[in-house]
């Protein structure tokens, strides 16, 4: 769905130069919440934060945030509990008084806490304390609606700290799903480029660059993504982290999301609570890579070695609701062209999803 409609974040002007936004400080490592006083200190940001975290977050690595900030600045806490329009008004009045934000949880609390502060004109630093998708350095924000999920503009953190000792911890299906959200930026990418061909649409070459050579280095080490393992971890959070910068340079989510994410996006509505964002995303880049031509099978067996789904029943979605979701995928985000906006037939659409289970 387009999120052009949509009076969450308010509007930053309507000049027609771009400023280009990156993180500024990334630390990635074991123990590094320790570092996060330090990085406010080098990045200037004030002396009062508030601490957006999650309820389950908060007592695995919110509270320690909280008391490392504490020994040297102003620290107020909010809880999210979810992401909703609702709690990103009540976070805001929360943030009014306060210099800086620091986001410390998974996807709906970084996002919350992004959202937060593009609207309020602060800063904010992303804790993730699981590698479940590239949200934790991008400028895109989701946010539930009635009609699914909207992806709206926002602005990526100013600060990156992943404590890969706490992202280990996290089950490994949130892992596995950060690693799947990575590996459709094959088929967003050539998504881009089909676009450019077929409608004219302004591509970034660069940002595809990096974005295809990230997808690569996860595809060629997929083998050693492990539970619970640090150094899995490691390399996930940098894949996800140059992601999120392939975006920036690009100006949109171009380089990360294309024809497989509306068919995610699609799915999610159609059968919530049933797969991660990323996971559903993964089996989309298996199909909308099989109707690019590519070699979907490479992308399917990386997805099996990492630990992701490749099937709807690997998720518990029955078939029917997989060739639905394939079916809506053209109703999602209508502005983005993609492959899946060709016209798929429902015969059509059901041979993609038995190609799923082909050997």
């Amino acid at each position: 769905m387009s999120a052009d409609r949509i009076k969450v974040l308010k509007q930053k002007g309507s000049e027609k130069s771009r400023w280009m936004q990156l993180p500024r400080d990334v630390v990635i490592g074991h123990g590094v919440l320790s570092h996060i006083p330090a990085v406010c200190s080098d990045l200037r940001l004030g002396r009062s934060a508030l601490v957006i975290t999650g309820t389950h977050t908060r007592d695995l690595a919110g509270e320690q945030v909280m008391a490392f900030l504490g020994e040297h600045y102003e620290v107020s806490s909010f809880v999210a509990g979810t992401i909703s329009m609702q709690v990103i008004r009540e976070a805001e009045q929360a943030a009014q008084s306060v210099d800086f934000i620091v986001g410390v949880g998974g996807g709906r609390v970084i996002d919350t806490a992004k959202i937060v502060s593009y609207n309020l004109d602060r800063q904010f630093i992303s804790v993730p304390t699981a590698a479940s998708h590239d949200g934790i350095a991008s400028a895109r924000a989701s946010v539930p609606m009635a009609e699914g999920s909207a992806s709206l503009e926002a602005h990526p953190p100013i600060a990156i700290v992943a404590d890969t000792g706490v992202i280990a911890k996290a089950p490994h299906r949130l892992l596995a799903a950060g690693c799947a959200d990575i590996m459709s930026n094959y088929t967003a990418c050539l998504d881009w480029e089909f676009a450019h061909r077929m409608r004219g649409e302004p591509v970034s070459e660069y940002a595809i660059a990096l974005s295809r050579m990230t997808a690569e280095l996860l595809m060629k080490n997929a083998k050693t993504i492990k539970p619970c393992q640090e150094e899995s971890a490691w390399f996930v959070i940098k894949a996800l982290v140059s992601s999120g910068v392939a975006m920036s340079i690009a100006g949109s989510s171009r380089p990360g999301s294309g024809g497989e994410h509306k068919f995610g996006h699609a799915l999610e509505r159609l059968a919530p609570g049933k797969a991660l964002h990323g996971e559903a995303c993964g089996i989309g880049t298996i199909i909308t890579m099989y109707l690019h031509g590519g070699n979907w099978r490479e992308i399917r067996e990386a997805l099996r070695q990492i630990g992701a789904p490749v099937t709807p029943a690997d998720v518990g979605i029955p078939d029917e609701i997989a060739v639905e979701a394939l079916l809506a995928a053209k109703d999602v985000r209508p502005e983005r062209f993609t492959i899946l906006d060709m016209g798929l037939s429902r015969e059509s659409a059901e041979h993609l999803i038995r190609m799923l289970y082909m050997e």
